[in-house]
């Protein structure tokens, strides 16, 4: 939905050789961005949060169906695995509208093609929001992690106590196992890695006043691929296709 939605307004400031400023209503340069600059910087924002946030929910899933299996089974039911979706989208979507309020500043950047939040100068107002954020999305990852090594921990328990013996059906849960240990890893690095470019950017920007929008632009580039590639990690681990 992201790309969807994001990609044809970038797309149009291409064919078009304007800034999104220029694009839509209400801009007059750069520290003033238009009506579509905010909206971009918001979507950005937004789908840079709200996955991370159902990572968590699907980690901490993950993690309670094997580690406290009893509790998963009497507390956990589809009713609140449904509204879960809906309730992160909403907390997020009023999180990331607190630059639209004034808590915070879109800004466009170079080359003109995209917006987000200010995350270098300005005052206290303007970069308490990008601490913030940055913040959130440490702890989240720190709490993806978390959840994901613990699962590891069981599976790869799990997968010692299968039996050796007998023919190959007997073997048969313990690969099944360590693929999903597999997998787990390989998603675990790969979200760390396209997440801590940005935190650290926003950092950087507000304590070290380190303004530097090449260095933002290949932070936000991290971030998309991780939303490119992990559903390919996902598909292509975990089918025995591969093995």
């Amino acid at each position: 939905l992201g790309k969807c939605l994001l990609s044809p307004i970038v797309l149009a400031a291409y064919a078009y050789n304007r800034s999104l400023s220029e694009l839509g209503p209400g801009g007059r340069g750069e520290d003033e961005p238009g009506v579509l600059c905010q909206l971009f910087a918001f979507l950005m924002a937004f789908f840079g949060l709200a996955p991370t946030l159902l990572l968590l929910a699907m980690a901490l899933e993950c993690w309670l169906s094997l580690g406290h299996p009893y509790f998963y089974r009497r507390h956990l039911t589809r009713r609140l695995g449904a509204a879960l979706g809906p309730a992160a989208a909403g907390l997020c979507a009023l999180f990331c509208a607190l630059p639209l309020l004034g808590f915070g500043a879109p800004m466009q950047y170079c080359p003109g093609t995209w917006c987000f939040i200010r995350m270098a100068g300005g005052g206290p107002r303007q970069l308490g929001f990008p601490v913030l954020y940055a913040s959130l999305m440490g702890l989240l990852v720190l709490a993806i992690v978390a959840c994901n090594v613990s699962s590891m921990r069981h599976l790869y328990g799990m997968a010692r106590r299968q039996p050796r013996r007998g023919p190959a059906p007997a073997a048969a849960p313990r690969m099944e196992e360590l693929d999903h240990l597999v997998l787990l890893g390989l998603m675990t690095v790969l979200f760390t890695v396209c997440s801590l470019p940005l935190i650290i950017r926003a950092y950087m920007g507000a304590f070290a006043a380190d303004f530097n929008e090449n260095a933002d632009l290949t932070a936000l580039r991290f971030l998309s691929v991780n939303s490119i590639v992990d559903p390919w990690v996902f598909i292509i681990f975990r089918t025995s296709v591969f093995r």
